[in-house]
């Protein structure tokens, strides 16, 4: 019992001594970044300040892609609580800048401006981004705000298939 208790302490310990994150793999839990990231999929991560961070809009414009398309993919906390987040970085906007949406592989205005500074993030899978979507909290319905660096958890570097199926097994 010793034993397997050290053997785990050492690959938690030597996991983010390697990625500086915690946690610093995740296993994708729905179906929103597909077809690049699966349910049952494990990401392994990294911290953005080990690797940088680019957004869909920088990826286009040097030829970056991630996981099938362009821009790195973040796991963040919304509004820096809650259920983290697989998506991806579509673009950075500054308070009061109109909020961007990714559709057809370009990047579109919205009507809507964004109430602080930070990073927009969209799935795949998804029609819009995050910014424009309503979570439950604890103060009732809110909107995601633009990602803040501190609410980032880390940035996808490498995708495990399907045994991520294990740990969607078990509840939390």
């Amino acid at each position: 019992m010793v034993s397997t208790v050290a053997i785990v302490a050492v690959i938690i310990l030597a996991g983010i001594a390697i990625t500086g994150s915690w946690p610093f793999m995740v296993a994708v839990e729905s179906g929103s970044m597909e077809p690049n990231l699966m349910p049952g999929d494990v990401v392994i991560l990294m911290h953005p300040s080990r690797v940088g961070l680019t957004t869909w809009e920088e990826g286009k414009k040097i030829g970056y892609k991630s996981f099938g398309n362009y821009g790195d993919v973040i796991v963040y906390y919304p509004n820096g609580y809650g259920k983290a987040i697989i998506h991806r970085v579509i673009a950075y906007v500054n308070s009061s800048e109109s909020i961007p949406i990714l559709s057809g592989g370009k990047l579109s205005l919205t009507d809507e401006k964004a109430e602080i500074s930070g990073y927009i993030t969209q799935g795949d899978a998804n029609r819009i981004p995050d910014q424009l979507a309503i979570i439950r909290s604890p103060n009732g319905a809110e909107r995601i705000l633009p990602v803040q660096e501190e609410w980032i958890v880390g940035v996808a570097k490498l995708r495990i298939p399907l045994i991520g199926y294990l740990r969607l097994l078990i509840p939390i």
